[in-house]
């Protein structure tokens, strides 16, 4: 048996601990009985961003945008097309700057759209500007595996 991971629930914000081989076999939320993978992006406010840095330990993928941002909204279907391809082996959520304007400042965001990956809660790596799906998948990966 593999190691446990936490996985915090896209749903109802329940941390799930669930053996790290079953992150694959599309496992539920002991709480709401819902799929803990849903192949897209979340839309987080400040309360989930840090409930979902804090609490997942599979790496988690942040888009920090803003609706008024043109490459931001260009970039929207490629992040949705990356989170397809990335679920289970990590997170992705959406912060709107312009909604939470005090996490934007905390993370000094000086450009949009920026992406930040985050690992065992703390950033461990970032990268400003509109990317493409596959720009987006290999840099994620790359980040989780530590290059």
């Amino acid at each position: 048996m593999s190691d446990p991971v936490h996985v915090v629930c896209p749903h109802c914000d329940a941390v799930n601990r669930l053996s790290a081989g079953r992150l694959a076999d599309q496992p539920v939320c002991g709480k709401c009985a819902l799929g803990l993978f849903v192949a897209q992006p979340l839309d987080v406010g400040a309360e989930g961003f840090a409930r979902h840095i804090g609490r997942n330990d599979i790496p988690v993928l942040v888009d920090f945008w803003a609706p008024w941002c043109g490459p931001c909204k260009m970039m929207a279907p490629a992040y949705k097309l990356a989170a397809s391809q990335l679920e289970p082996a990590m997170r992705l959520l959406k912060l709107d700057t312009e909604q939470a304007q005090e996490l934007a400042a905390r993370y000094t965001i000086r450009s949009i759209p920026t992406i930040a990956m985050f690992k065992n809660g703390r950033e461990v790596a970032r990268q400003a500007g509109a990317m493409d799906a596959g720009g987006l998948v290999a840099w994620a990966r790359a980040q989780a595996a530590g290059r």
